[in-house]
């Protein structure tokens, strides 16, 4: 084909800017027939990394981390990681290695998230609740190169790589990560033999693996997520924009950077020159204490945080100096919850996202008409799930078989579906499970939802949580949120009890609070005040509650208990 010069051009498939494009031979660049190119020129395939290269050209001399008594530049950051990306190419760890992170909020940790990218490598940050045998069975799974891990969960990978071993089956290099001034600190050694004239090891496509992301693994092994530069650039400008970030802002990381590279804001800290406050436990009086000692201005955290520090004790409650913006999502926060947190003078934001869509997809976004609403409805309105943030594609609340819209009337129930470049690449070694996902075309959640007519969506179970009793669908999160505002409850989870008559009752299992005297009639009158009474549970259990790895609640071990106890007599 004779090209607009009269150039032989060879045909091409459709490229990603939705032109057809032609290579021409002489120059090795891609023309279409209406004359614009895709070249080096105006097109670089997305990645974090450059957040990070931007941030030590803006914010060189501000501070970039803190971390008790050691204080990193932005400037310092940037060199510490080159030197890593250098030290980890030295090892032998290449394009595509995965190199995994065992290790609580510290300065390491944030600096792994760019210097293993900037080697060429996948990053895959390991929760740190695991145990030895789910460790081993996740570096089996990931082929982990090397395994960094921090002193005091250094037992629990020991344990891990003996299985391994035991098991003939490769492990990874362990590399010790130490608190500062502690000596002979592996890491820091490793950081020491790196050079700053390393070359970075950028992706060839936006669409190869930046990281490699575990979900909880509530009933089975969990699936590994992979996820894209491509995702992860995306993502991280979001995760400024849906804290309502300026500028220089001083984050406090109460939020597991195990936990979707932090919701993606690892990286989004350096497109705004934040100071990252670390923090290696999410703990009340070490949260106050930081907010006050570092005039933070945000912090996020899934509702057990906010729990947490509601439920504080009152001498570890500071009076905050001023409003700091608390990001909350991974379950659907109980609207008492909120307002107890924000007369402590935090700012709620409620965001949605599963770890296949790289943390958060929607958001609440609070409209100043509300302001006017009364508080109780207010508290009602910011628990909804909301609409979708910019980079998000299509979000819809769907019927799971027809793939028809459902209705938005705030009562009809289908499935949320997501697509987009924020959703997963998919799982690693799990074609199934990824072709699965996205029948259809969509990414298929998992969590059954309304939609509002202003276009809110607002959660109301999982799939596999919803209690069918008597022909009625009846949402767990309904009975939790009812039973959240009975002054003597710290936790609650609701499950299904089988039940020959009614094929299903609510069972509520129950953690009170300390010194607080309830019964079951207490808590079940309660409900039928506040409540439909076939919404009611019939069965209260009170003990703690069961949580996994990320700290979410078991419900499938609740269920099994409440199918053991048979139905109740009638």
């Amino acid at each position: 084909m004779k090209g607009l010069a009269g150039m032989d051009l060879t045909p091409m498939d459709k490229n990603d800017f939705g032109l057809y494009k032609y290579k021409e031979e002489l120059h090795g660049t891609w023309r279409s027939l209406d004359g614009t190119v895709s070249c080096s020129a105006n097109y670089v395939p997305l990645s974090p990394i450059s957040f990070l290269e931007r941030a030590v050209e803006v914010y060189r001399e501000r501070t970039s981390i803190i971390y008790g008594s050691i204080t990193y530049t932005w400037q310092e950051t940037y060199c510490r990681c080159v030197k890593l990306a250098s030290a980890l190419n030295h090892l032998g760890v290449s394009r595509g290695d995965v190199v995994a992170a065992l290790a609580p909020n510290v300065p390491p940790m944030l600096e792994l998230q760019f210097g293993v990218p900037m080697a060429g490598a996948i990053i895959c940050n390991l929760n740190t609740r695991l145990d030895h045998n789910m460790l081993s069975t996740l570096l089996k799974h990931s082929e982990a190169k090397i395994l960094f891990v921090d002193h005091q969960l250094l037992s629990v990978a020991e344990e891990a790589i003996d299985l391994l071993e035991r098991m003939h089956s490769k492990h990874p290099r362990v590399v010790v990560i130490s608190e500062p001034g502690g000596s002979g600190c592996e890491y820091e050694s490793l950081v020491s033999s790196g050079v700053t004239e390393f070359s970075i090891i950028r992706p060839n496509n936006e669409c190869d693996p930046i990281s490699l992301n575990y979900t909880s693994g509530t009933t089975s092994r969990p699936k590994g997520i992979v996820y894209s530069y491509r995702g992860a650039y995306l993502s991280a400008l979001a995760s400024v924009f849906i804290r309502g970030m300026g500028d220089m802002p001083t984050y406090l990381w109460s939020l597991p950077i195990f936990h979707c590279n932090g919701w993606c804001f690892s990286w989004g800290v350096a497109v705004v020159g934040g100071t990252n406050i670390c923090l290696r436990r999410c703990d009340p009086e070490d949260i106050f204490d930081n907010i006050m000692n570092h005039n933070v201005t945000h912090m996020d955290g899934a509702p057990t945080v906010l729990n947490m520090i509601v439920n504080s004790l009152l001498t570890n409650q500071k009076p905050l100096p001023h409003k700091v913006e608390i990001l909350t999502g991974g379950a659907p926060p109980p609207p008492t919850i909120i307002s107890k947190i924000e007369e402590l003078g935090f700012q709620v934001r409620h965001v949605y996202g599963l770890t296949e869509t790289f943390g958060p997809a929607t958001l609440n976004l609070w409209k100043p008409e509300w302001d006017r609403l009364p508080r109780e409805e207010q508290m009602e309105i910011r628990a909804r799930q909301g609409v979708k943030i910019f980079v998000t594609e299509e979000i819809d609340v769907k019927d799971p078989v027809t793939m028809e819209s459902i209705k938005r009337d705030g009562k009809s129930l289908g499935e949320i579906m997501i697509r987009g470049n924020t959703v997963m690449s998919g799982y690693l070694k799990d074609l199934k499970a990824t072709e699965e996902a996205f029948a259809g075309g969509w990414f298929r959640s998992g969590d059954l939802a309304v939609k509002h007519s202003d276009g809110y969506i607002e959660v109301k179970d999982r799939c596999k949580d919803i209690i069918i009793s008597g022909g009625e669908n009846i949402s767990t999160i309904e009975i939790e949120t009812v039973i959240y505002n009975h002054p003597g409850v710290l936790e609650v989870a609701i499950v299904a009890r089988p039940d020959d008559y009614w094929g299903q009752t609510p069972c509520a299992f129950v953690k009170l609070k300390d010194n607080v005297d309830v019964d079951e009639r207490d808590i079940i009158e309660h409900c039928r005040d506040h409540m439909p009474h076939f919404m009611a549970p019939r069965t209260v259990v009170f003990d703690d509650l069961p949580r996994n790895s990320t700290g979410k609640v078991q419900k499938f071990v609740l269920r099994e208990k409440a199918k053991l106890m048979g139905s109740l007599s009638y």
